[in-house]
């Protein structure tokens, strides 16, 4: 058994599961940049093999189930550790269960897959509540976010579908890439802080408004900051336009 690295992408994680399966069966499965050698196992680099990860693909599809091929993308999406071997392990079990791997709640290695899927959308539906938008010269539709993992796909639809005629920016400030959208369809692509428009002059006089009609509609008496937080955690406050400037 060895480690293999892989480029951090859902077709090499699924390169590294044909290796395990027609190579050799792997000790872990890490990204390369992050890898630290041990004295007691060897590493194989694996390139990216689109028809291999294709077999794979398409075999979980088949001998598993689709909704079991779209946990595990969601769990891919995610930054919890270690979190290439919990769907090596997950699609182990599901070769040899089949679809009824849905269903066994209680065995470990399905339990940390739904831990982790429930998560992921947890934070897409943050996502689609929390998200502030800013109208930038050209007028762009312009959001930045944070979030923990990486949902931006999994939020695609539903703010293409809600700004059809209305051209707008994404921005997953942590990972450098923003969807892109406008009449009904959206991309991903890299994307860094010099590529953010400009502000508009009309832009920053609403969010003065929306500021003083926030505070002005406050009732200090009632403030409850436990409830808030339980609602709109402070991590996704940081580019709300109503938490600002306070």
């Amino acid at each position: 058994m060895q480690d293999y690295l892989y480029d951090g992408t859902f077709e090499g994680f699924l390169t590294c599961v044909y290796h395990h399966y027609y190579t050799e069966q792997a000790a872990g499965i890490c990204l390369k940049e992050e890898y630290q050698p041990s004295l007691l196992g060897g590493f194989q680099e694996v390139h990216t093999d689109l028809e291999k990860a294709d077999r794979v693909y398409q075999a979980i599809r088949r001998k598993i189930s689709y909704m079991d091929l779209r946990r595990i993308y969601k769990c891919f999406l995610s930054t919890v550790p270690d979190k290439e071997m919990i769907l090596l392990r997950y699609i182990v079990l599901g070769f040899h269960i089949g679809s009824g791997i849905s269903k066994l709640h209680g065995n470990p290695d399905v339990f940390a897959a739904q831990e982790i899927e429930k998560k992921i959308n947890v934070e897409a539906e943050r996502m689609r509540q929390f998200v502030r938008f800013s109208v930038m010269q050209g007028d762009i539709l312009y959001a930045r976010i944070e979030p923990d993992h990486d949902v931006l796909e999994l939020i695609g639809d539903h703010f293409s579908d809600r700004f059809r005629n209305d051209p707008f920016l994404i921005h997953d400030v942590c990972r450098g890439k923003a969807m892109a959208g406008y009449q009904g369809k959206w991309y991903i692509t890299s994307f860094a802080e010099n590529d953010v428009p400009e502000e508009s002059e009309e832009e920053k006089e609403y969010q003065t408004l929306w500021q003083k009609y926030f505070d002005h509609i406050a009732i200090k008496e009632r403030k409850n900051s436990n409830c808030q937080r339980n609602f709109m955690p402070l991590r996704y406050r940081k580019h709300l336009t109503e938490c600002q400037m306070r």
